[in-house]
C-alpha cells in the first residue's frame, strides 16, 4: 500500500506481488526454524499428479516422500479428486462435529469392510482430532478408562507415545501416569548385540520380566502401543514371531494391546494392515495418515468391550471432516478393489532385493530393510570400525519372512557407525536428481521410501537409477569409495 496525500493509506494501491519463487524467503521470515521438511526440501510444489510433484521453477521430481506416508494413492489421484467434488457439489456441511451423515456412514462401511475379521465383528470406532499424536492420547485415554489403570508400554524408536499430551495428561494421577520403552528387536543394531530370533526372544522375555517381577517398578499397564513396522523409529519390521509374543503376553494379564497403524495401514506393507502379516487381532488400532486419502483425519478402532464409559477427553471440533471421509473412502475402496496391498508387497520385494545391491556396492550402505512400500537404506561411516561382538547371529532373512537384511551377517563384528551427515548427502543428491526421499532413524541416518501404492514399474526402476546415483555421489564427495569391504 501507498500513502495518500495528507498521510492516509490508499487502499486502491496493489498489494506487493507474492511469487512463488519467493515464498521460501517469506516462510523463513515468517514461520519459525523449526520446519522439517521445508529446510530438508527446498522446493515450491504448484502441481502434482501421481508420484509427480512440479515446482515454481518448472523442475519435476518423483516424490517418494508421500505426504510422509499420507499419500497412498499418489497426489490427485481421479477417485480422490472425484470424491471431493461430489461432497462440495451436494451442498453438504463440510463440519458435521460428531453427528452421523450419508458421507461418514459410507467411510465407515468401507472401513469395516477391510478391518481384520476378529476386530471388525466387535469394533466400535472414534473419531478425533486429525492427528496420529491426537489419536494415540485419545487410545490411551480408552485404554486407562477401560482398565483403571494408568501406564502405557512402548517401545525404543517409536514416533509416537511420547507427546507431551500423553505424558502430562490431566485425567491421570501424575504420580502413576508414565510411558515405560522396552527394546524393540532388530537385526542389524539388536539392543542385545545378537540379532535375529535369539534377540527377538530376548526382547520378549525383557518384557515379560518387566511386566512380572514385583521389583521391576513399572505397574501393570493401561496399554501397550506397539508399531508393526516401526516409521520414524528408521522403517524396522517387527517379527512376526515376537510381535505374536506380545499379543499373548497382553492377553494374558489383561493388557489392551494398541496397534499404531498411522504409517503402515491402508497396504503399505504388502497388508491392507501391518498387523496381518502376524495373524495378531489388537484390541486398538490407531489410524490416520493415509486413511484420510490425504486429508486430515484419525480415528481410534477398538474391541467393544473396552467402551466401559466413554474416555475424558473434550470433544474435538475437527471430527467430522466429510471432505477427508469421503477421500478415505474412495483410498480404502480403491485399494481393496484393485489389490494394491498385494502389489505393494511385490513390488517391495523386488525394490529390495536391487537396492540390497547397493550393500555391496557402496561400503557407506549398512542395511537395507522393510516392508512391503515401506523401505529404509541406512547409511554408515565407511571408515568406522564396529568393535567385535561375540555370539552375533544376524543373517540375511533373519526376521520373519526375509522383511530385514544385515549387510554384516555372521560376521562377529558390530555395524558401523551411522552417518546422519552421509545420510542428509545423499537425501541432498536426490533432490538434485528430481527424486525426494525422507530421513528418519534413531540417528537420523535412514534414508526413506515411502512411494504411492500406484507407483509403476517403470517409475520404481527410475526412482533406484536415481538412488543410486545420489548414494554414488555423496559417497565420492566424502570420500568413502564405492566398494564396499569384504
Amino acid at each position: 500500500m501507498k500513502s495518500a496525500p495528507g498521510g492516509a493509506v490508499d487502499h486502491t494501491a496493489p498489494a506487493p506481488r507474492c511469487t512463488p519463487e519467493g515464498a521460501p524467503r517469506r516462510q523463513g521470515a515468517r514461520e519459525p526454524a523449526a520446519r522439517t521438511y521445508a529446510r530438508a526440501l527446498p522446493i515450491v510444489p504448484v502441481r502434482a499428479r501421481g508420484l509427480t510433484i512440479e515446482g515454481a521453477d518448472g523442475r519435476r521430481y518423483l516424490d517418494c516422500l508421500s505426504g510422509a506416508g499420507t499419500l497412498a494413492l499418489g497426489h490427485n489421484h481421479p477417485v480422490v479428486l472425484e470424491a471431493i467434488r461430489k461432497v462440495l457439489d451436494s451442498g453438504a456441511p463440510l463440519n458435521a462435529l460428531d453427528l452421523a451423515t450419508p458421507v461418514k456412514d459410507a467411510f465407515l462401511d468401507e472401513l469395516f469392510r477391510t478391518l481384520p475379521p476378529g476386530l471388525a465383528e466387535r469394533a466400535r470406532v472414534r473419531f478425533c482430532g486429525p492427528a496420529g499424536s491426537e489419536a494415540v492420547e485419545t487410545a490411551w485415554a480408552l485404554a486407562r478408562t477401560a482398565t483403571g489403570r494408568s501406564g502405557l508400554l512402548t517401545f525404543t524408536g517409536t514416533g509416537r507415545g511420547g507427546t507431551a499430551g500423553v505424558l502430562d495428561d490431566p485425567s491421570a494421577n501424575t504420580h502413576d501416569a508414565r510411558v515405560a520403552r522396552l527394546p524393540y528387536p532388530q537385526d542389524y543394531r539388536c539392543p542385545f548385540g545378537v540379532g535375529g530370533e535369539h534377540g527377538a526372544d530376548l526382547a520378549a522375555r525383557w518384557t515379560e520380566s518387566l511386566l512380572d517381577a514385583p521389583g521391576s517398578g513399572v505397574p501393570l499397564p493401561a496399554g501397550m502401543l506397539v508399531e508393526p513396522v516401526q516409521g520414524e523409529g528408521g522403517v524396522i519390521p517387527a517379527p512376526d514371531s515376537w510381535l505374536r509374543r506380545m499379543r499373548q503376553l497382553t492377553a494374558d494379564r489383561s493388557v489392551p494391546l494398541i496397534a499404531d497403524e498411522i504409517q503402515t495401514g491402508v497396504g503399505r506393507t504388502g497388508a491392507f494392515w501391518a498387523v496381518e502379516h502376524s495373524g495378531v487381532t489388537p484390541d486398538v488400532m490407531v489410524l490416520s495418515n493415509a486413511i484420510g486419502g490425504s486429508l486430515p483425519l484419525a480415528v481410534v478402532v477398538y474391541r467393544d468391550d473396552l467402551t466401559t464409559r466413554e474416555p475424558g477427553t473434550p470433544a474435538d471440533a475437527f471430527p467430522g471432516n466429510q471432505l477427508a471421509m469421503a477421500a478415505g473412502t474412495a483410498t480404502l475402496a480403491h485399494v481393496r478393489e484393485n489389490a494394491l496391498a498385494d502389489r505393494a508387497a511385490t513390488l517391495g520385494a523386488r525394490l529390495l532385493s536391487q537396492l540390497r545391491h547397493l550393500a555391496s556396492d557402496f561400503a557407506c550402505v549398512g542395511d537395507v530393510r522393510g516392508r512391503g512400500l515401506m523401505i529404509g537404506v541406512e547409511l554408515v561411516d565407511p571408515d568406522g570400525e564396529g568393535e567385535p561382538e561375540p555370539g552375533f547371529t544376524g543373517s540375511p532373512g533373519a526376521a520373519e519372512g526375509g522383511v530385514a537384511a544385515s549387510v554384516v551377517p555372521g560376521s562377529g563384528r558390530r555395524p558401523r557407525p551411522a552417518a546422519p551427515e552421509l545420510a542428509v548427502a545423499v537425501q541432498r543428491e536426490c533432490l538434485r536428481r528430481g527424486l525426494i526421499v525422507g530421513l528418519g532413524g534413531r540417528h537420523a541416518s535412514v534414508v526413506q521410501l515411502l512411494p504411492p501404492l500406484t507407483i509403476t514399474d517403470e517409475q520404481a526402476a527410475a526412482v533406484l537409477d536415481r538412488l543410486a546415483d545420489a548414494v554414488r555421489a555423496a559417497a565420492r564427495c566424502r570420500g568413502g569409495g564405492t566398494t564396499a569391504a569384504p
